[in-house]
């Protein structure tokens, strides 16, 4: 028994990873695909059936291209500048649950890598690491280019961070918990956290964009003003686990936003038609990917439909709006859940 639940627990582990990195392997192919719509264009459409085998052939460029080190930067740093953005992409998918379980041979097992009653914590605390694989990547480059991306990237992710800090304390105040699988569990029916935390979520998805480097908030990659950013000096697969990071980023922020505000795996209704526990869980983990794909989706609509803003826009954003806003939103919902305490 205890081997079996051993086992069980690897499969789930080397699944989420599995997922996570197929996920953000053909989220560069969809990627392509929609810009090509939106440019009334027809996107890869060579390597394999409608270009289906597009991020294959793109792996095998970045391994197969020249490796490339320059001489007067900070080897040791410059290569773990990129593993370090990598590492910190994949480990922050190990509190999702992304599922309710599964019963097997009479056990229940969870389908969640690790359930940690301070999954949000945990969350915030390997974002906060991965600021620095991209600071050290432009520091050990030696560029200035580079290192002034570099800056720019870890001023806008340290400064976009507090104001999302703040707005998951007003749904940590309302939920009282700190676990994201028990967030995802109070979700059940209709009562999704983003009917209650509007404000919340919006700051949260805001800064989701800003976290991931994403357009309009891409700056620190702007390639009109500092050449190429903090990779500029990257070539081979090092620029690869760059560009990749930032698509597992875009990936775990769907799902964090998917399973805190939008109910997680819970599916409203289906419980009466399908009674089936293992089943019911199948369902809900297809609905939670479902809700994945679309915001995946909306950052793509997004990045190509929007200007850039400038950066004294994009910091005035965070620190003068963001931050304020979220500060608002905790004294509103201390204020209902004062009123609602009282009124009951």
């Amino acid at each position: 028994m205890f081997t079996t639940a051993i086992l069980v627990k690897v499969i789930i582990i080397v699944s989420v990873f599995a997922i996570t990195l197929v996920v953000a392997m053909y989220s560069t192919y969809a990627e392509r695909k929609i810009a090509a719509f939106f440019q009334d264009r027809l996107g890869p459409n060579r390597a394999g059936p409608y270009g289906i085998l597009q991020p294959v052939a793109d792996g095998v460029k970045m391994f197969m291209k020249e490796e490339i080190i320059p001489d007067v930067s900070n080897k040791f740093l410059f290569i773990f500048g990129p593993s370090l953005a990598m590492l910190t992409a994949c480990m922050t998918s190990a509190v999702i649950p992304w599922g309710r379980g599964i019963t097997i041979g009479g056990n229940f097992y969870i389908m969640q890598a690790a359930d940690v009653n301070i999954g949000i914590l945990y969350i915030f605390g390997v974002v906060s690491i991965g600021v620095y694989g991209i600071m050290i990547g432009g520091w050990a480059s030696n560029n200035k280019y580079s290192l002034l991306g570099a800056l720019r990237a870890s001023s806008q992710m340290i400064s976009y961070e507090i104001a999302m800090g703040l707005a998951i304390i007003s749904l940590i105040m309302m939920s009282g918990t700190l676990s994201v699988r028990d967030i995802a569990e109070q979700q059940q029916g209709f009562h999704w956290n983003v009917l209650y935390q509007p404000l919340g979520f919006l700051i949260f998805l805001i800064c989701a964009f800003a976290e991931t480097n994403r357009a309009p908030f891409d700056l620190p990659e702007c390639e009109t003003e500092l050449v190429g950013g903090y990779h500029t000096e990257y070539s081979s697969m090092k620029l690869g686990f760059y560009l990749f990071a930032e698509y597992i980023n875009m990936f775990i922020s769907s799902a964090v936003i998917s399973t805190l505000y939008f109910g997680g795996y819970n599916m409203p209704l289906i419980g009466r038609f399908v009674h089936d526990p293992n089943w019911l869980s199948m369902i809900g983990t297809c609905f939670l990917f479902g809700k994945i794909f679309f915001f995946i989706f909306f950052f793509m609509w997004v990045r190509w439909t929007l200007p850039r803003f400038r950066y004294d826009q994009l910091m005035n954003l965070g620190w003068k709006v963001l931050i304020p806003l979220s500060i608002l939103n905790i004294f509103l919902t201390g204020i209902v859940m004062w009123l609602n305490g009282k009124l009951g």
